[in-house]
């Protein structure tokens, strides 16, 4: 096929109406219902299998017979995954699963190239060009540093949810499940259906906040029955709930032996004398979900400050970013969980079917008020839910200087507050540059958080607002920079 876009090796899979980025479950949700409505899809994923991080399956050589025993409504996922199929079969998706977007670009006529490699040793180009784009790029776990938490053994609380249900293997065999959020609960069940045994579920927030919103409550019965549904079983399994409370210190030489679980305030401060030894052999941490926002933030799209402290694709309600022909579903929007994932999907799907056709029949506009609706509902729970969990400032005071936040490049705490303190590093940026903080290989995307929270605390609170603005959604080679940029 010609090359329209000059870029030598890099052929151009075709003109398409509508590519959506990502097949998790907003993704899949998206890229089926437009397809079901006449649409020409293609449906780019970084991974091998759709599912995204949610359903995330073991490989087929693991012989897993039941891989939706580690999942919640995994009926859901065959029956969206029957109709990818479907379309698969019809030619109306092509699903280029291992393709990673790393950047999008806009053409005169108004058109989207999606710039996408794939391959781990021979690095395959690939350029899609879409008439509108959907992204559903998901989200990546929020980390805060703490003395000991790079000893091998501490692994994130989603990333031992994967390990689990990509690999069928747990990080120890009695394993500390520490944080914030309600992922927290999700990830000490499944540890315990696998035979793992968790000693403690250690929550820095606390569940009661919930009850300042009964209204929003009231709205979503269905959060609060499966909020006690978690809690009876982590009962049944033994797990010990400690809220307002945080892992403090890990211990151990060559791996983890034990945490220290300190009590908290309100702002989580750890308290002097609350101090208590678990045992323990891993401790899965995490701090909620960050929405993945690189290819937005890329194309100009408008970002909203969250309740849960990060930024978040400013969308209406039909799901349109502030760049026209650019639509968004799912965790770009505000981390939200599974089922308002899908909706959103299937709105977004609708809302980009009414603008191709100039409108839509009777009984789909009927579901996307309904859906609206719902979102809305839906939206009000994870906003709760977002502060309820937000990090208190006071975490910062449990950091030594030796303590290491940004892994990539070694950067200790001591640096970063020398750098603002005695070098006048005033924001993120100047700390960067002196210290090379979020200069490794994820480019931030584990220490972000932290390096801003402390250039904020010592360098005179003058962090600049939005997001993280990174030229590429993932890394490449110089040759692949070489051929989009052309000749010359």
């Amino acid at each position: 096929m010609p090359n329209s876009t000059d870029e030598p090796g890099t052929p151009e899979t075709g003109h398409v109406e509508l590519a959506v980025v990502g097949a998790g479950p907003a993704g899949l949700a998206a890229a089926v219902t437009a397809a079901d409505h006449g649409l020409d899809v293609v449906l780019l994923d970084a991974a091998t299998a759709p599912g995204g991080q949610y359903y995330r399956s073991p490989a087929d050589g693991l012989g897993a017979t039941r891989p939706g025993a580690l999942h919640h409504d995994w009926r859901t996922f065959t029956e969206l995954s029957a109709r990818l199929a479907a379309h698969r079969d019809a030619g109306t998706i092509r699903h280029l699963a291992g393709h990673q977007v790393w950047t999008v670009e806009r053409t005169g006529d108004g058109d989207w190239i999606l710039h996408a490699v794939t391959g781990a040793d021979t690095e395959v180009r690939t350029a899609v060009r879409a008439r509108r784009i959907l992204l559903a790029t998901g989200a990546h776990e929020r980390q805060l540093p703490f003395p000991g938490w790079t000893l091998p053994g501490v692994v994130g609380a989603a990333g031992a949810q994967a390990m689990l249900k990509s690999g069928l293997v747990l990080p120890g065999s009695r394993i500390v499940v520490a944080g914030s959020g309600p992922l927290l609960q999700a990830v000490a069940l499944s540890l315990t259906r696998a035979g793992a045994q968790v000693p403690a579920l250690v929550e820095a927030a606390g569940y009661r906040a919930y009850a300042r919103a009964p209204r929003v409550l009231a709205a979503n019965p269905g959060k609060a029955a499966e909020g006690a549904r978690f809690a009876a079983e982590l009962a049944r399994a033994r797990v010990r709930v400690l809220s307002h409370r945080a892992v403090t210190a890990v211990h151990g030489d060559e791996r983890v032996e034990a945490v220290t679980v300190s009590r908290v305030d309100h702002r989580w401060r750890p308290l002097a004398g609350t101090g208590r030894r678990i045992a323990c052999d891993a401790l899965a941490v995490g701090h909620g979900l960050v929405p993945q926002l690189d290819l937005a933030v890329a194309v100009g799209c408008g970002t909203r400050p969250g309740p849960d402290g990060t930024h978040a694709v400013t969308l209406d309600e039909q799901l349109r970013t502030t760049v026209p022909g650019v639509w968004a579903a799912g965790e770009s929007g505000g981390i939200g969980g599974l089922e308002l994932a899908l909706h959103e999907g299937e709105l977004a799907a609708l809302s980009i079917v009414r603008e191709v056709r100039g409108g839509v029949r009777r009984r789909e506009a009927r579901r996307a008020v309904a859906l609206r609706r719902s979102r809305r509902r839906l939206r009000a729970f994870a906003d709760l839910m977002g502060a309820v969990h937000r990090p208190g400032p006071g975490w910062r005071e449990g950091l030594t200087d030796e303590t290491e936040v940004c892994r990539c490049e070694e950067v200790t705490a001591g640096r970063i507050r020398t750098a603002c303190e005695e070098l006048g590093a005033g924001d993120t940026r100047t700390v960067k540059l002196l210290t090379r903080a979020g200069m490794g290989w994820c480019q931030g995307r584990t220490c972000g958080f932290a390096v801003r929270e402390l250039a904020a605390a010592h360098g005179g609170g003058q962090e600049p607002g939005g997001p993280d603005r990174r030229p590429l959604a993932c890394p490449v080679k110089l040759s692949t920079l070489a051929d989009l940029s052309g000749p010359g």
